[in-house]
């Protein structure tokens, strides 16, 4: 493999990945790492994500090599758009399915004009409540370490934008919507919200990261494309 191909992984690239439902952001980051060591013989290489993607979500990451980590915080504040199936009738404490149902709800008077036209006034600026079940740092702990211990939290709501709400199927119990909105915005919270403004509950029982500012899923690296891409780089 040639000096100046090595080079431009380590003076740093701003790569596309396509994360599978059940890795951590951790997960996909050290194994990209792991992949470019081992496959190019790289002792040591930054890489680094620019925003995290739930567990149990798929879709697009933005990741960054070597000296382009440095622009991570350049990419975090871009809007987001995501493909959510919204479940009506039914509540989970996490507003996923991270956990189990915990409540049931009516959900026969929901018709799609109704579910429509509910959808258009989470359009605009608002105030969000995050999940209990969360990343964020409360007392120097993440959130979810004190609701997997049932202990009780209140946490402050944020103000979010959700600059696009469309919705894309509409099948009761399941609603599929797309949302563009700003950095910060938990589609969790929106399933949980949406469901209570349609007179149910709701959780959201699957979330497709589709585009990050101006960069598209459809563009996106699989594991194994990457894994050609770095044998190709091996041989030149």
């Amino acid at each position: 493999m040639s000096s100046e191909k090595l080079t431009a992984l380590e003076e740093g690239q701003v790569l596309l990945f396509d994360k599978p439902v059940g890795w951590t952001s951790f997960d996909l980051v050290n194994k990209i790492r792991i992949m470019i060591r081992s496959t190019l013989g790289i002792r040591k290489i930054k890489v680094g994500h620019t925003g995290t993607l739930d567990p149990l979500a798929s879709g697009l990451m933005i990741i960054c090599t070597g000296k382009a980590t440095k622009r991570i915080d350049e990419f975090m504040g871009l809007d987001k758009e995501y493909l959510a199936v919204i479940h009506m009738g039914e509540t989970t404490p996490s507003f996923d399915l991270e956990t189990e149902v915990d409540k049931r709800y009516p959900s026969e008077h929901i018709t799609r004009e109704m579910a429509e036209r509910i959808l258009g006034t989470f359009i605009g600026e608002q105030s969000q409540v995050p999940p209990v079940y969360s990343a964020k740092f409360i007392d120097g702990k993440r959130a979810y370490e004190f609701a997997r211990k049932g202990s009780k939290l209140e946490l402050a709501p944020v103000k979010i934008m959700i600059r696009e709400a469309e919705m894309k199927e509409f099948s009761i119990p399941d609603i599929t919507v797309r949302l563009l909105c700003s950095k910060g915005t938990y589609i969790r919270s929106f399933a949980r919200d949406y469901g209570i403004a349609l007179k149910s509950g709701a959780y959201l029982s699957s979330l497709r990261r589709t585009a990050i500012g101006s960069f598209n899923v459809s563009d996106a690296l699989s594991l194994e494309n990457f894994d050609h891409f770095l044998q190709q780089m091996k041989q030149t």
